[in-house]
C-alpha cells in the first residue's frame, strides 16, 4: 500500500491535474459573462449550482469505478431505478417517505453490487457487465411503474425545490456534502488507497495483500449508491419518478470525471477534479441556453468537449507511459483547424452579444419556448408555426429542446426565469414533473403557457391544444367503422403525458361502444417510430389476425406500417393521429387508411400569441383557460382539400 509520502505526493499531482479544468471553468466563466449579462446574476448562479447537482453526484460514484480503472454505464439507469423504487414505495406500497428512501437507495447499491459480481466472480468485462445492468435496471424501472411516472410530494418535493436559510438550495447542499465525502474515502480511507492502487495495476496491488475481489464488489456497491442517491434527487427536483430518468446520464457522468483530469486506464482521479468536471458542463449548458445557441449546435459543442477531454487523457497516458511521437500541435494543419475554431466562436460571440443589445435597445419582448422534443415532425412544425408568430409579432423567440428529458426542460425553464424573459411557453415532457417549473416561473411573477400538452398542476394563462380526447373518439369510430368487427390493437404515447392520457381515454371510451371490436394488445411505444416498429412486429406475432391499429400519433403509426409491410392498410387498417407531412403522405399512398389531423404550426401560432399578449398585460397571468385548435379525420378522400386549405 503507499505510504504517506507517496499519498502527498498523489495529492499535489491530484491539485495539478485540476489546475486544467480549473482554468478552463474559469475562461468559460469570463468569455460567458462578457457575451450574456444574464449569465453572472445570483440567480442564474445558482441554477448552475442545482443543474450540475444530479450530474455531479453520479460522476462522483463513477469516480471510484475510473480511478479502480473500471468503467459503470448503469448509473443513469439505476438512478431511473431508484427514483421509481421510491416513489412505488410511498405510492403503491405505502410506505412512509423516511422508509421509502433508504430503500431506494438499497436498490441502487444492490443494482451495483450485482455489477461487481459480474465483474469479479463472472469475469465479465466492465463494459459488458454494466450495460447488461443497464438495460435490467431500465427494464425493472418500466416494470415497477408499469411505464408510468410516479408522484411524489412533502419532504422529498421540498429537497428538490427548497433552499437552506432561503438562499442555498438544497439539490446542491447535497452535491458538496457527497463531494466531501468523495474526496474522504479517496484521500482518508484503506478503500480509497485500495482504488489507487487496483487501478494502477491490478496484479501488483493483489501481491502486495490487498483483496482485489472484495474492494471492486465495495467499489461498484459504491457507484451504485451514488447512483441511486442522484435519482432520488432528481425524483425531488421534478416531484415524480420517472421512469426514463437518468437516459444518458451515464456519459455525461464519464465526461465529468475525464473533463476533470481522471485517466479512463486507471489510478488517477479527484473528486475536486470530478467536481470542476461536472461544474464544466453545467456552465458550458447553461451558457449556450442563455446565448440562444441551437439545441443541434449545443449537443456538437457539448460533444466536442467531451472529444478534447479523452484526446487529452491520451496524451497524457503516452507522457505517462514514455511513448513518444510528434508534438499534436505542431501540425500546420491541426494548428489551422484550432485557429479557424477560435476565430468562429470569437465572431459567434460577438454576434451574440450585438443580437442581445438590438433587442435591449428597441425594447422587444423576449419569449421562451422550452419543447418537449425536436426529434419528431409535429414539435418541429410546432416550432415553426412559433418562429413565425414571433417574426410577425416583431418578438425575439428562444426556443430549447428537452429530448424527452423532464430534468433538462426543468434547466430551461430555470434558465428563462434566470433571464427575466417575458413569457415562458412550455410543452411539457411530463405533464407532472413540469410543475414545479411552472410553480417557479409563477413565483417570479412570468407567465407560463402551455402547448399540445397541460401540466397537471399548477398556474397557466391557458392551455393551447387540440382536443385530444375527441380526437381519440374520431379514431375509434374510424376505426370501426374501417374495421367492423374483429381484433385491433393500440400503440401507446408516453406515459405520463396528457396528450397520451388524453388520446387514449377518448379512444378506449368510444371504441367500448362498438361490441364487434376487440382490443387485443395497448402497448405504450412512446411516440417513438422505432419503438413502435419494435412493438408493432411483437404484437403481429402474437396475434397474427389483428385487423386495425390505432397508433396515438403518425411517427408510431409510421413505425407499426413498417412493421406490418404488404398487410399495410389493405389487410390491417391503421389509424394515426397528428396530420404531420409523412403521416398524411402515407394517408395518400394509402399504407395508412386515416389519420386524426391537428395542426401543429398553428399551435405553435397560437401560444406565442397568448404568450405575448400575457407578457402585455393583456391576459390575465392566472386566467387558466384552454384554447383548443380544431381536429378532424384525414382519409384519401380529403387529403387534398386538407392540403389546400393549410
Amino acid at each position: 500500500m503507499p505510504d504517506d509520502g507517496v499519498s502527498a505526493q498523489r495529492r499535489t499531482a491530484a491539485l495539478g491535474r485540476a489546475a486544467g479544468p480549473l482554468g478552463g471553468l474559469v475562461v468559460l466563466v469570463v468569455l460567458l459573462a462578457l457575451l450574456s449579462p444574464d449569465f453572472l446574476t445570483a440567480n442564474n448562479l445558482l441554477n448552475v449550482g442545482v443543474q450540475a447537482s444530479v450530474v455531479a453526484v453520479l460522476a462522483f460514484g463513477m469516480t471510484f469505478v475510473i480511478v479502480s480503472g473500471g468503467i459503470d454505464l448503469s448509473v443513469g439507469s439505476v438512478a431511473g431505478l431508484a427514483g421509481i423504487v421510491t416513489g412505488w414505495a410511498v405510492a403503491g406500497a405505502g410506505l412512509p417517505l423516511w422508509l421509502a428512501v433508504p430503500l431506494g437507495l438499497a436498490a441502487g447499491a444492490a443494482a451495483g453490487l450485482v455489477s461487481g459480481v459480474l465483474v469479479t466472480a463472472g469475469r465479465v468485462p466492465p463494459f459488458i457487465a454494466t450495460l447488461a445492468m443497464l438495460s435490467m435496471a431500465r427494464g425493472l424501472a418500466l416494470v415497477i411503474a408499469d411505464g408510468r411516472p410516479i408522484s411524489v410530494g412533502g419532504w422529498l418535493g421540498e429537497l428538490g425545490s427548497g433552499e437552506l436559510f432561503g438562499f442555498l438550495p438544497y439539490p446542491v447542499l447535497v452535491m458538496v456534502v457527497i463531494g466531501l465525502l468523495t474526496a474522504l474515502v479517496l484521500r482518508r480511507t484503506y478503500a480509497g488507497r485500495a482504488m489507487y492502487a487496483i487501478g494502477g495495476n491490478a496484479e501488483a496491488a493483489r501481491l502486495s495483500g490487498i483483496k482485489v475481489t472484495r474492494q471492486k464488489l465495495l467499489i461498484y456497491a459504491l457507484s451504485g449508491l451514488f447512483a441511486a442517491v442522484a435519482g432520488i434527487l432528481l425524483t425531488a427536483r421534478l416531484a415524480s419518478a420517472q421512469p426514463e430518468a437518468g437516459t444518458g446520464y451515464e456519459l455525461d457522468a464519464i465526461a465529468a470525471v475525464v473533463i476533470g483530469g481522471a485517466s479512463l486506464a486507471g489510478g488517477v482521479g479527484s473528486a475536486l477534479g470530478t467536481f470542476l468536471g461536472a461544474l464544466v458542463l453545467a456552465v458550458l449548458r447553461n451558457g449556450l441556453n442563455l446565448l440562444d445557441v441551437s439545441a443541434f449546435w449545443q449537443q456538437v459543442v457539448i460533444g466536442a468537449v467531451i472529444a478534447a477531454a479523452v484526446l487529452f487523457d491520451t496524451l497524457r497516458q503516452r507522457r505517462r507511459t514514455g511513448r513518444r511521437g510528434p508534438p499534436p500541435l505542431r501540425s500546420p494543419a491541426l494548428r489551422r483547424g484550432l485557429a479557424a475554431v477560435v476565430a468562429l466562436v470569437v465572431v459567434a460571440g460577438g454576434w451574440a452579444v450585438y443580437q442581445r443589445q438590438q433587442g435591449a435597445e428597441d425594447g422587444r419582448l423576449e419569449i421562451a419556448l422550452s419543447v418537449s422534443t425536436l426529434n419528431n415532425p409535429f414539435f418541429v412544425d410546432l416550432r415553426a408555426g412559433a418562429q413565425q408568430e414571433a417574426a410577425r409579432l416583431g418578438v425575439d423567440l428562444n426556443v430549447t429542446d428537452a429530448g424527452e428529458d423532464a430534468s433538462r426542460q426543468a434547466d430551461a425553464v430555470q434558465n428563462a426565469i434566470a433571464r427575466d424573459v417575458d413569457a415562458i411557453v412550455v410543452n411539457p415532457v411530463d405533464s407532472d414533473a413540469v410543475v414545479p417549473s411552472v410553480e417557479a416561473a409563477g413565483r417570479a411573477g412570468i407567465p407560463v403557457v402551455a402547448v399540445d400538452r397541460a401540466p397537471s398542476s399548477g398556474t397557466v394563462v391557458t392551455t393551447v391544444a387540440s382536443d385530444n380526447v375527441e380526437g381519440g373518439r374520431l379514431a375509434a369510430r374510424e376505426l370501426a367503422r374501417l374495421v367492423g368487427s374483429g381484433p385491433v390493437a393500440v400503440l401507446e404515447g408516453q406515459p405520463g403525458t396528457s396528450a397520451a392520457r388524453e388520446r387514449g381515454r377518448g379512444f378506449t371510451e368510444e371504441i367500448a361502444r362498438f361490441p364487434g371490436i376487440e382490443v387485443v394488445a395497448s402497448q405504450p411505444a412512446d411516440f417513438d417510430r422505432t419503438r413502435a416498429l419494435n412493438v408493432m412486429q411483437n404484437i403481429a406475432q402474437a396475434h397474427p389476425d389483428v385487423r386495425g391499429v390505432f397508433a396515438a400519433n403518425d411517427e408510431m403509426a409510421l413505425g407499426a406500417i413498417k412493421a406490418l409491410g404488404d398487410r399495410a392498410g389493405d389487410q390491417v387498417k391503421v389509424v394515426g393521429f397528428d396530420g404531420t407531412p409523412e403521416g398524411l403522405d402515407a394517408v395518400g399512398a394509402g399504407t395508412a387508411t386515416a389519420t386524426v389531423a391537428q395542426q401543429p404550426k398553428l399551435l405553435g401560432r397560437a401560444a406565442v400569441e397568448q404568450a405575448v399578449r400575457a407578457a402585455r398585460g393583456e391576459v390575465p397571468a392566472a386566467a387558466g383557460t384552454t384554447t383548443s385548435i380544431p381536429v378532424q379525420v384525414i382519409t384519401r378522400n380529403n387529403l387534398e382539400a386538407f392540403r389546400t386549405g393549410r
